[in-house]
């Protein structure tokens, strides 16, 4: 789950991590009333959706002029957003962050994260600040720090020493050393107490007065966690999840949306991934990653269904299926009375492999619904391409 760039910034705040004064703002009148209250040489006027790059889509705007903050809160609320990571259709602006500006000297990367082969936290930093993390990695790797955080002892001073000494602080501002440590260990604090997958400072800005300042902010959370913190909870903006995202979350099943035109249900991450794989190689593309578990029932498929056919995208339906936990036979009977409930109205193929995978596609073949039936995998993408009017 993921906050937005005001609230990150709340909960940097409660963990010790220094932010500039802001506020959420939804009208020009409460940012007219903010901007009196704040009373700063520079007002900054950023708007608020799930997505990077809002700078160069025109989200934010500076003034030195507290009579023009309500005509930019004015011009921001409501307007569509486009950037690289909204996709073409963009993001509607429905809340802004006020803040204060910030007397700018050096701009840092810090963020810290799982590391996926040890299962370890890790800080990543770099000199850097304000630039793409990716794009850093992709032209200059060398400029990138990385220190793992044992989570049985926790972080400790040296580590955030290590991180200091290497983005050459002492040398540049000795000043910030002892401040930027002791802000690592608040982010640390932050990023167990209260369950979260990310947290990223970008910029983190040391200011003409020596002051470590959070510029920006992101915080996303475990989903698997947020039982542990119903205040994270109350975070969700649904305006800025996709409906069958969260219609999929209600029947514990794993849905992102994508944009192409064949709609794939299949029980594990590693498969689904496969799949959508295979389906561009065959010369289309998946409408969706859809995750229905090991465990896949006549339920879980029907919610799969309806799902994926609320799509308008969707021209054809790849179910394809491993029997272990749950043998194919029991599966097949699943997605027959699956299909019977729910109206399918767009080609359907369904691959099974693994236990009684024979006896399945048997009982498929057997039941009078209008499907394909396949063996191979290759077989079956093959089959839906050429079905939803694409060939490889």
């Amino acid at each position: 789950m993921n906050v937005h760039e005001f609230q990150a910034k709340q909960l940097f705040a409660q963990f010790g991590v220094p932010v500039p004064r802001g506020k959420e703002i939804t009208s020009p009148e409460a940012g007219a009333s903010w901007a009196a209250e704040l009373n700063t040489p520079v007002f900054v006027v950023k708007a608020q959706i799930h997505a990077g790059g809002r700078g160069k889509a025109g989200g934010v705007k500076i003034t030195k002029d507290k009579a023009a903050v309500p005509g930019l809160v004015k011009e921001l609320i409501g307007k569509t957003l486009i950037t690289h990571q909204t996709g073409p259709k963009g993001r509607e602006v429905r809340r802004l962050l006020v803040e204060e500006g910030a007397g700018i000297a050096k701009e840092l990367y810090v963020s810290l994260l799982v590391d996926r082969d040890s299962g370890w936290p890790v800080f990543i930093a770099s000199t850097e600040g304000g630039m793409e993390i990716e794009e850093v990695a992709a032209h200059t790797p060398e400029k990138i720090i990385r220190e793992a955080i044992d989570p049985a002892v926790g972080f400790q001073g040296y580590n955030g020493r290590n991180v200091a000494f290497a983005l050459g602080l002492p040398a540049m501002e000795p000043a910030v050393v002892t401040p930027f440590i002791q802000m690592l260990g608040n982010l640390y604090r932050l990023f167990m107490d209260k369950n979260a997958a990310m947290v990223e400072i970008n910029p983190l800005v040391i200011t003409s007065d020596k002051k470590l300042i959070a510029l920006d902010g992101k915080v996303s959370f475990d989903a698997n966690g947020l039982f542990r913190h119903p205040d994270v909870q109350q975070m969700r903006d649904l305006n800025e999840e996709d409906p069958l995202e969260i219609e999929a979350g209600k029947s514990e099943l794993n849905y992102v949306k994508l944009d192409g035109n064949i709609g794939c249900m299949v029980n594990g991450a590693g498969l689904a991934m496969a799949t959508m794989d295979v389906i561009k190689l065959a010369g289309s593309e998946p409408a969706n990653f859809l995750d229905v578990g090991g465990g896949a029932t006549k339920e879980t498929v029907a919610a799969g269904f309806r799902i994926l056919l609320k799509d308008p995208n969707v021209k054809g339906i790849f179910i394809n299926i491993f029997g272990g936990i749950v043998r194919c036979e029991r599966i097949a009977h699943g997605v027959i009375e699956a299909a019977k409930e729910v109206k399918i109205t767009v080609p359907l193929v369904v691959r099974l492999q693994g236990t009684n995978a024979d006896e399945g596609r048997k009982l498929l073949a057997e039941s009078g619904l209008k499907l394909e039936v396949a063996n191979d995998l290759w077989e079956a993408a093959q089959k839906i391409v050429k079905l939803t009017g694409k060939a490889a």
